[in-house]
């Protein structure tokens, strides 16, 4: 299938690579760029750090925090890894959503315990929110932000005046807003009713509520893998 993926560059760029392995055409057109916000983590001691995207591990790597020993609790085997890969060692991965990740934090952590929440500056309010209701100390260090395009690249905007898709992988609401706006600015709205968006949630999916997009499907889990194979499954019954 033609799938486009619309991730910051370096994401947008590993994605590619998976798709094409699987005998997917990828087409990057990213509408997100991530930029720093220059500042600096929140002072004192903490007793654990949370990641909840592969930017917060990125920054993270690159933070001035000079204990390597502290937990870090990551949500996906991916941010995890990059966790690992800046020399954190005691690094747990939970593979569900960051609600899920907030459970099991509480079941390790010590009651009133300080954790700092690498985010970025559109973030939801899991797990902050949870875990503060149960009784820690969160402190959020807003590390990065998410720079939305102003116009649709031109090459993506040919694609779509051409038929030049069948598929789309959706990897945040944020992204996938950004695309119907801009699809929408440029008169090419109705070039996306007839692909398939395929969403890395339910959140994701909530983006093209009312937009009378022909298939739109969720994957099974919010990971990159499940999101792959509900890709194979569309392209299974794709219409002829």
């Amino acid at each position: 299938m033609r799938v486009l993926v619309t991730r910051p560059l370096d994401q947008a760029e590993r994605t590619a690579r998976r798709l094409t392995a699987l005998g997917h055409e990828a087409f990057v057109a990213p509408l997100l760029t991530i930029a720093r916000t220059q500042e600096p983590p929140p002072s004192g001691a903490f007793d654990a750090v949370i990641l909840t995207s592969a930017n917060g591990a990125a920054a993270l790597a690159e933070s001035p925090l000079p204990r390597r020993d502290l937990p870090v609790f990551a949500v996906g085997e991916q941010t995890a890894g990059l966790a690992r890969e800046a020399g954190f060692a005691g690094v747990v991965a939970e593979g569900g959503d960051a609600a899920s990740l907030a459970g099991v934090m509480a079941q390790k952590l010590a009651p009133g315990a300080r954790v700092l929440h690498v985010a970025g500056r559109d973030r939801k309010p899991e797990p902050a929110a949870a875990l503060t209701r149960a009784g820690f100390a969160v402190e959020t260090w807003v590390a990065y932000e998410a720079v939305a395009a102003r116009e649709l690249p031109a090459e993506l905007a040919a694609k779509l005046s051409n038929a030049g898709l069948d598929a789309v992988v959706h990897y945040s609401r944020r992204s996938a807003e950004t695309l119907l706006n801009l699809a929408d600015e440029a008169a090419l709205a109705p070039a996306l009713t007839g692909l398939a968006h395929l969403c890395l949630s339910a959140d994701v999916a909530a983006a093209f509520a009312g937009r009378g997009i022909e298939r739109l499907i969720v994957a099974p889990r919010p990971d990159e893998a499940s999101l792959f194979h509900a890709l194979a499954v569309c392209e299974a019954v794709k219409p002829v």
